[in-house]
């Protein structure tokens, strides 16, 4: 199978295995998020290794060391995956969680699948199946933290008299977005590598803005793998929406 076959499937049967676990009930809260990472993680890094050896893989489970962070970044494909994307939701028995396959080549974003198993049925958007943007809202929803809404989304949405959404995981923010149920996810305040790569593909493969929230672009495989910020929007806002966060400074 190709790049986008092997990202979906492998999302899907990671997502298939996450629902397993907490359907079991042996564990619950914290440590079913943790039975979760290690299920899942253990699951894709292995299937990954075998379908791509020649491959380099960063996964937010497993120690990026510093011979493997050397080796990885000397590779222009590397493999971007976040197990659990949104541990605490999963762990709470709540929907809005994820799980991230991504694939960088020469630090971009380019193929990835985001699945969404707490939803009815299971859900996987993928890059390789984009559709049309359906109509936006007349006023713009903003998707934000739960617990740390960050300030310039906060001060964004006033500016333009929009909503307010918490929501989990950035996968299931960026994926709410490209299936239209909001316009803008605009995010400060931390994030690594593996938070966006696959929500960045696919978001891009739909049509939608994809950058820092200062404009510059979003890049993959660094040494850090910390990428802080992230906009993700209708193409429609991005130009309103840098304009008024650089206002902010």
């Amino acid at each position: 199978m190709n790049d986008a076959e092997l990202a979906a499937h492998l999302a899907k049967v990671a997502g298939q295995l996450l629902v397993t676990v907490r359907e079991a009930r042996v564990f619950e809260g914290k440590a079913l998020g943790s039975a979760g990472d290690a299920t899942a993680n253990e699951f894709l890094c292995h299937a990954l290794r075998a379908a791509r050896p020649g491959d380099g893989l960063l996964s937010e489970e497993e120690k990026d060391d510093p011979a493997q962070k050397q080796a990885r970044c000397l590779q222009n494909r590397v493999w971007i995956v976040d197990p659990v994307d949104g541990t605490r939701e999963y762990g709470e028995g709540r929907e809005d969680w994820a799980v991230h396959v991504g694939l960088s080549i020469d630090g971009v974003a380019t193929t990835g699948a985001v699945a969404l198993p707490g939803l009815n049925g299971g859900v996987v958007v993928r890059s390789d199946q984009a559709s049309p943007l359906t109509p936006a809202a007349p006023k713009p929803r903003f998707l934000v933290s739960r617990s740390r809404p960050a300030k310039e989304a906060v001060a964004v949405c006033e500016a333009l008299d929009g909503e307010l959404v918490p929501m989990g995981s950035a996968g299931a923010k960026a994926m709410t977005v490209v299936r239209g149920k909001a316009e803008i996810y605009l995010h400060s305040g931390g994030q690594y590598e593996w938070d966006s790569c696959a929500p960045v593909a696919v978001a891009l493969a739909h049509g939608l803005h994809c950058s820092r929230i200062d404009g510059s672009p979003l890049r993959y495989n660094q040494a850090n793998t910390y990428l802080p910020d992230l906009l993700i929007c209708r193409p429609e806002y991005a130009d309103k929406v840098l304009e008024l966060v650089a206002g902010l400074g």
